[in-house]
């Protein structure tokens, strides 16, 4: 039974006229009206119409989903917020967002949608002053009782990029405020996107013109979306008519009084507890590990003290989503569980039938030196809002609810608890109170304390005790894992890595050992191209050093890119050419991972440690340049987060892609370096992000493979092409001079050839074509292969390929206009 067909028709409504009617909803996206809405919901689902007094507007819109006026299960209000947050990246696509919640009411449904769609950053607009946080700007509603907004982002840098701005509230009425938000915050840092989304859209046409109008003279684009549409139809007369009934009862009470406890929750000072001061992409594992730390304690006191009895959750204020969070914790438990906070906002009570505000209590706000009073509505079981599974439930079975109110230190005060206080009108209506306080991070803190965790924490890897490289060759920015039993089949990884069910990036696959026949091949291989793999390592140096100077940092993205940066800093340290001065440049390796981003806490680490300027990302080679455009996308992400700004311009070692301007060569010939996996590179494991085993401020792992130490030919081919340099010394400044002088602009043709294969052989995505020498190497040696296409029947350069194909069984068809050497095509096993 729907809250519609409970309620029947509403109070307001049969008495004074004040309607709600339902419209078709359409958002606008890229400007243009998008009508049906996927998650369109009837407006009479979503709020009910209240009143209050004020002669400005003497009505109010009360939601049904949000948790404000109404106790409302916690999930229903969760399952808004993702709701509304699907229809956001539905606009968004793939690109990154920030979002900002409107205070009070949407800071929680805010929240809800910055955690959907895995927002950059997530602020909510704030009416309380913190004498220890900088005010960055501000803006005023006008309707509200409670008119200006301040935005306290620590660090300020949240807010000065370039992305889309996602702006939550939980209605519009005109779209005025969201207007004077999105001027008051082009103002200050200007961007081309803005997205309002919200639970109602209840603007008429006139409203929606004027709207469209304003953001063209603004020039920027706003897209809208919304959960439902509707209009606010507005008897004559409203305001007298609200002013003329009885005055609210207010402060309900019991013939006896209700308990109170109290409950000191934990929370770590480092982690925001809301998104008054910001919430970072990086901070939420932590935000969320808290919050399960917190439930637990608050269920173990529930249970103790008040076994089987409901719960209704109070959040105060704009402390909304932390509340919401906990409430569902507890109702996943099974616990019967309501969720609301308390409010600036007077509305108007009245015990009838149909009227959703039904009881309501005036209480001193408990801040220091707030002079307003604040209120609370309902607070008690109400059936009309209850789920059909919960209609049986019943006070005299269960006891009526316990109120855990939930607050942060700017309330715990004497006030809270003081004659008029909220604890007091609450006890006094009959009703057991629980103030659970939550410890708030001091604004002060936050930004220092995200940067501090890799600084007190972190230190990197080093060989022996991690890998075979040698201490000064390369420091390794990850978590040793070598003791985790992380290998999985291949045709069972590749299963659960197609399938969805796990990222390839969480597990590692067998490694693969070849047979003497292919060891003895890599030897071959390894000595006849040594001299063109030294020219192109020094010239990718030598340019690396024309264009950023002698003052570099090497950055090697691992694994592909750890002997290709060990072999710069090589090349670096020798005599070079021409009189050129030794340079003894600091070498990392760090992960990054397609479609999860770069290591964010190395970033850091390396934003402590070393001018993030001067930081040079490498890596072996390109293929269709997925990891170059993760890379620029990662630190842009990085950088509108809060953290340092790093150059993307990756230097690889062969670009036959054409996705990059830094490169030794665009020749797709055979780097030895790819022919084998840990035993070529350290005896160390490619990278794993998995959350069951890297925490919050933890880098991403990785395995030092010691058992083959056997195998190892990591120094060999380090010390065979260290050996060329003497050979290739002249030619260098030559080689260099060459590249220099041609179009190095990226064309990313190689892109534009694995679409064309992916076509032509009905592939499913270009994620399961492999350009190159390097790529198909991999595919064989990790993947789950199903054809290699090769240009030449027998070229040299893939010999290794049509070994390793062969012993795996996997065909090899000849194309001679193949845009690559080769490619590797991944088995599809969703459609065996």
């Amino acid at each position: 039974m729907s809250a519609l067909e409970l309620l029947g028709i509403p109070w307001a409504t049969k008495t004074l006229g004040l309607r709600l009617e339902h419209a078709e909803s359409y958002g606008t996206v890229d400007g243009r009206p998008v009508s049906a809405l996927p998650a369109e919901l009837a407006i009479a689902e979503l709020i009910q119409p209240g009143l209050r007094r004020n002669p400005r507007r003497a009505h109010l819109l009360v939601s049904t989903v949000l948790g404000k006026h109404l106790p409302t299960d916690p999930l229903v209000v969760l399952d808004g917020g993702n709701r509304l947050g699907d229809l956001v990246r539905d606009v968004l696509g793939d690109r990154e967002a920030l979002v900002l919640g409107f205070a009070e009411t949407a800071t929680g449904i805010g929240h809800c949608v910055a955690a959907r769609i895995g927002a950059v950053g997530y602020l909510h607009s704030t009416r309380r002053d913190v004498a220890e946080a900088e005010t960055l700007t501000g803006f005023e509603e006008g309707h509200s009782h409670a008119t200006s907004h301040q935005l306290q982002p620590m660090p300020a840098e949240i807010f000065v990029n370039d992305l889309p701005l996602v702006l939550v509230d939980d209605e519009i009425s005109t779209g005025a405020t969201a207007l004077d938000a999105i001027r008051a915050l082009h103002a200050f840092s200007p961007r081309s996107q803005y997205v309002l989304a919200s639970l109602v859209d209840m603007r008429v046409e006139a409203d929606r013109i004027a709207f469209d109008k304003a953001a063209a003279e603004i020039g920027v684009s706003i897209d809208t979306v919304c959960l439902a549409s509707g209009h606010t139809v507005l008897p004559d007369g409203l305001v007298d008519a609200v002013a003329s009934l009885p005055e609210p009862e207010l402060n309900p009470v019991a013939a006896q009084r209700g308990s109170c406890t109290r409950l000191e929750l934990p929370w770590p000072a480092s982690v925001p507890e809301g998104g008054r001061h910001g919430i970072l992409r990086s901070d939420v594992s932590a935000f969320d590990a808290a919050v399960a730390a917190a439930d637990e304690v608050l269920r173990t006191r529930l249970e103790l003290e008040f076994p089987g009895r409901p719960v209704i959750v109070l959040g105060h204020e704009e402390l909304m989503y932390l509340p919401l969070r906990l409430a569902a914790g507890l109702a996943e438990s099974g616990t019967p569980t309501r969720y609301q906070t308390t409010t600036r906002s007077p509305a108007y009570v009245l015990d009838e039938p149909g009227y959703p505000l039904r009881r309501g209590f005036c209480f001193t706000a408990p801040e220091t030196g707030q002079d307003q009073p604040r209120y609370l509505y309902n607070a008690h079981w109400a059936a009309e809002f209850s789920g059909a599974a919960e209609q049986a439930y019943s006070a005299d079975a269960m006891g009526d609810p316990v109120l855990v109110v939930v607050i942060d230190p700017p309330a715990d005060t004497e006030e809270l608890v003081a004659a008029g206080g909220l604890v007091d009108v609450l006890t006094a209506s009959g009703s057991d109170v629980l103030v659970a306080v939550l410890p708030g991070a001091d604004p002060r803190l936050l930004h220092a304390a995200r940067s501090a965790t890799a600084r007190s924490l972190l230190a990197p890897l080093h060989g022996p005790e991690f890998g075979s490289y040698a201490a000064e060759e390369v420091s390794w920015l990850l978590k040793d894992l070598s003791d985790v039993d992380l290998e999985a089949d291949v045709a069972d990884r590749e299963h659960r890595i197609q399938s969805g069910a796990a990222h390839y990036a969480e597990s590692l696959p067998i490694e693969y050992q070849p047979d003497a026949a292919y060891r003895s091949l890599f030897d071959e291989v390894l000595a006849d191209s040594a001299e063109r793999l030294a020219l192109a390592v020094a010239t990718v140096a030598e340019l690396v050093v024309a264009e950023r100077g002698n003052d570099i940092v090497l950055v090697s993205l691992a694994r592909a890119g750890t002997p290709i940066g060990i072999l710069m800093r090589r090349w670096l340290r020798s005599e070079r050419a021409a009189g050129l001065p030794s340079l003894d440049v600091p070498h990392y390796a760090v992960s990054i991972v397609r479609d999860r981003g770069i290591d964010a806490v190395a970033l850091d680490y390396l934003a402590q440690h070393h001018d993030p300027a001067s930081i040079v990302f490498v890596d072996g080679w390109t293929g269709k340049g997925a990891i170059t455009r993760e890379l620029t996308e990662a630190l842009d992400a990085y950088h509108a987060a809060g953290g340092a700004r790093f150059n993307g311009e990756l230097a690889v070692l062969a670009d036959p892609g054409h996705c990059v301007r830094t490169y030794g060569t665009r020749d797709d010939f055979l780097i030895a370096s790819a022919c084998l996996n840990s035993t070529v590179s350290g005896l160390v494991s490619r990278t794993v992000l998995n959350d069951r085993l890297i925490g919050p401020g933890e880098f991403h792992g990785a395995k030092y493979y010691r058992e083959l130490s056997g195998d190892d030919v990591s120094l060999r081919l380090l010390d065979t092409v260290s050996a060329a340099f003497e050979v290739v010394r002249d030619r260098v400044p030559a080689e260099v001079a060459t590249v220099r002088a041609g179009d190095r602009t990226p064309t990313w043709t190689g892109w534009a050839s694995v679409e064309q294969v992916r076509a032509e052989y009905g592939i499913a995505t270009v994620n399961f074509v492999k350009p190159g020498v390097g790529e198909t190497t991999r595919v064989l040696l990790r993947r789950l292969p199903w054809l290699v296409l090769v240009r030449e029947p027998d070229a040299p350069e893939h010999a290794h390929i049509r070994m390793l194909a062969a012993a795996r069984g996997v065909p090899v068809e000849v194309v001679p206009d193949l845009a690559y050497s080769c490619m590797g095509l991944i088995k599809d096993v969703q459609q065996q």
